[in-house]
């Protein structure tokens, strides 16, 4: 075992909820002016020189607009460099060869301004450990006679204690949509375990089985995304029956939709780090999905279909590795993050680069070295092969090896965890 530092974030309840309501309300109504003050100026820069404002540009223009000063400047500068962040996230997928792609909107409903995100860094905020209490800053603007800070008195979980933790880099008060919560940034000094091996694995992430793997010892797994549509369908149809999207009714069946989705995400790369920790993996190798919707062939958008499209905007894959990173940091595994380029259409087996051997969704069949495998394994295989370039087999036929019939996990609801096909009962 090491001790290692990583950053870690801890939700807490308030206690004092009713007291601290309005005020925490002002602070996040203002944290979605100030965005809006700084969208129209991105819009009108863009529009006279082509050109998008850093954050440290937008703080020099915004800095003495009246709406900087609603909120402690280490806050109004977070506001800022969250949408500097957004069109950079924008430009990005456009430069890619995304045209869907839309620029950060205007956080307003009609004449209503919603709650933001407040986030107080360290000059904004005051930790009492002893009494579960912090005193979030005002800006100058909010601030009256008798007080500049609002005392919100926090509970987090049981088996959280700040006091153990090396600092608190940030607090965020945040809207859940019912009440406001807390959430503490911290660095925290953890056990790391050694690695459990010197084995790689490759983790090919997709629209219709969300992760397919291949081992370095030569054998594979997929995890479909049935549960997941499922959700997906019987929510939208959910929330399509109510009188109205912004409604209570649908808020909740939102956030029921993106709990359950949490859950499969927490689950899921738990699961694939614990199977890495059986096999003696020591490095998990994941393709980068930054440029999914560039065509190499062309640079147009790619067409993944009606529902394909739709799906590639739903499932968040840059979360779930996130997630993962972390679970396989503890267990002392290595994420490593690869270009998937040419991963979908290049033989595992013999190297052969052609579209047309991907026969169908699910079907690659080499016309070199007449390989067949399920299309998404051999992608995993050649994202491995990026790290560790030993193939996993002879090279022989493998029809019915490895490549062409990967075992296949599902999702049980009953359980809440996965398990092979044959024994999973919903």
């Amino acid at each position: 075992m090491a001790n290692q530092v990583v950053t870690r974030t801890y939700t807490a309840s308030i206690r004092n909820q009713q007291q601290v309501f309005d005020d925490l309300n002002s602070l996040g109504f203002s944290a979605s002016k100030l965005w809006n003050v700084g969208r129209w100026v991105c819009d009108r820069v863009w529009s006279e020189i082509g050109h998008i404002p850093g954050h440290n540009e937008l703080t020099t223009y915004l800095k003495s607009h009246e709406r900087y000063a609603d909120l402690h400047s280490q806050s109004s500068q977070r506001v800022l460099q969250e949408l500097a962040e957004a069109f950079n996230g924008w430009y990005g997928k456009r430069r890619n060869g995304d045209s869907r792609a839309n620029p950060p909107k205007y956080r307003k409903h009609g004449d209503d301004h919603p709650r933001s995100t407040v986030t107080f860094k360290n000059k904004g905020f005051k930790l009492d450990i002893k009494y579960n209490r912090v005193r979030l800053s005002k800006g100058s603007n909010l601030k009256d006679y008798w007080s500049d800070f609002i005392l919100c008195e926090y509970q987090t979980r049981p088996d959280v204690d700040l006091s153990t933790v090396e600092s608190i880099q940030q607090v965020r008060a945040v809207w859940t949509g019912d009440q406001w919560e807390l959430h503490f940034v911290c660095n925290v000094e953890i056990e790391v375990a050694e690695s459990p091996g010197e084995k790689t694995v490759g983790v090919d992430l997709g629209i219709n089985n969300f992760a397919a793997l291949a081992y370095e010892d030569g054998h594979s797994e997929l995890y479909p995304l049935n549960c997941l549509k499922q959700d997906d369908y019987y929510f939208s149809k959910r929330i399509a029956h109510c009188d109205d999207t912004d409604s209570d009714q649908a808020t909740r069946l939102n956030q029921k939709k993106s709990a359950r989705r949490t859950h499969y995400f927490h689950t899921l790369s738990k699961h694939i780090v614990q199977r890495c920790v059986d096999g003696g993996v020591g490095t998990i190798v994941i393709g980068d999905l930054s440029g999914i919707r560039d065509d190499e062939e062309d640079g147009e958008s790619k067409n993944w279909g009606k529902h394909g499209n739709l799906d590639l905007h739903s499932w968040a894959f840059d979360r779930f590795t996130d997630l993962l990173e972390y679970k396989a940091e503890m267990e002392g595994i290595t994420v490593e993050q690869v270009s998937e380029r040419d991963t979908s259409k290049s033989c595992s087996c013999c190297g052969r680069k052609r579209k047309a051997n991907r026969v169908e969704r699910g079907l690659y069949v080499c016309d070199k070295c007449e390989t067949v495998a399920n299309a998404d394994v051999n992608g995993a295989e050649n994202i491995r092969q990026k790290v560790s370039p030993s193939l996993a087999c002879d090279g022989g036929y493998r029809s019915n090896g490895w490549l062409a019939q990967p075992s296949t996990y599902l999702f049980d609801s009953e359980s809440g965890c996965f398990a092979p096909r044959e024994q999973a009962t919903s």
